[in-house]
Parts: C-alpha cells; structure tokens; sequence
C-alpha cells in the first residue's frame, strides 16, 4: 500500500506563483524532457490549479518560452579582476558550469532540440543571448581602457569567440566540456583579440 500523497500546500499571488511555476517548469523540463512536459504537471509540481497557469500563459510553449528566458536571463556576475583574462576565464567557466549542469542541459535541449523549431523559443533564445553579450560588453571595453586589447576591438565578436568552443562542444561534437575547455577558449579569444582579427 502506497502511503497517501497531501496535496501541494497553495502558492501565493503574483511574483510567488510566477517564481514557482517557473520553478516547476525546469523541474519537469529536467525531470521528463520537452515532449513530456505538460502544463497539468507544471501546475501540480507548483501547487497551482492549471487554470492559474493558464491564465497567465496561453500554452506550453509560451510557458516553457518564458521559464527559459527567465531561467538564463537569472544575473550572472559580471567580473571585473582588473585582468581581461582572469575576466573571461571566470566568463568562459561559468558557461561551462551553467551548461554542464542537470538543469543547464535540459534548458540547451529545449532551446535547441526538442522546442527550438516553435517561434516562441526561438525568440527568448535571441532575447536572451543578446542581453548576455550586452551585460559582458564592460569586461572587454575595461580592458581595451587598460590597454589589454587593441581600440576597435568588437566585444561582442571577442564575447562569440569565447563562447563558440564551449557551444560547439555542448551542441554539435557532444565531446567533454569542462574548465579546460573554459581556458582553452580564453587562449584562443585573447590570440585572436590581440592579432586584430576581432
């Protein structure tokens, strides 16, 4: 005999009930994938009524659109050493950390894979990734100030070629990402940076 189970205990109102159906929905994004996620196990695992959830998102898909942009739009650290490649080390690792985790991997195959053909997604991933390179701007502008990288240096383009390894690896080759991995992007970045090719 199974013990019974008591319902969820109600989420409050407003930013509450957002933060928990967000919450939930990378619970079961995690937990199922993108092609079992439904919006009555969203509501349950939140302890909401699904017409909660329905009310302030029309489907799944804008649902999962919007926990994925909330999800990585979350404040990453931008840092500021004093040393563009103490910078973009801790830059290029924390993508590896953000991505290599449980949660990190099930939102790379919802954005990329299982729900990246719907519109919605599409759109909170070009969101999201653009706030992400204009947050990281300041670390290449600092060191173009202190002289570390040559004036007319794009941030942008050095913050893609940081990143571009470390994507490749997640998403296209599946081989091992780790801190070498990180480092190894930062080397490459600063060579191609300082060359001018950026």
């Amino acid at each position: 005999m199974q013990p019974e189970q008591s319902p969820a205990r109600p989420v409050g109102r407003g930013a509450k009930v957002r933060a928990a159906v967000h919450a939930a929905t990378l619970a079961e994004l995690v937990d199922k994938g993108y092609a079992a996620l439904t919006v009555e196990n969203v509501a349950q695992r939140a302890g909401v009524h699904k017409t909660t959830v329905y009310r302030r998102w029309k489907d799944r898909e804008t649902l999962l659109a919007d926990a994925l942009a909330e999800h990585m739009a979350a404040d990453i650290p931008v840092p500021d050493t004093g040393a563009v490649e103490d910078d973009l080390r801790a830059l290029a690792r924390s993508i590896v950390q953000t991505f290599t985790s449980p949660s990190g991997r099930a939102v790379l195959a919802a954005m990329f894979t299982g729900a990246a053909h719907l519109p919605e997604i599409a759109a909170a991933r070009r969101r999201v990734f653009a706030d992400r390179l204009a947050r990281a701007e300041p670390v290449v502008t600092r060191a173009v100030e202190r002289g570390e990288l040559p004036r007319g240096v794009d941030p942008a383009e050095v913050l893609k070629t940081l990143a571009a390894p470390i994507y490749l690896r997640l998403l296209v080759t599946a081989d091992p990402v780790d801190e070498t991995t990180a480092d190894h992007a930062v080397r490459v970045t600063l060579a191609a940076a300082r060359a001018g090719a950026l």
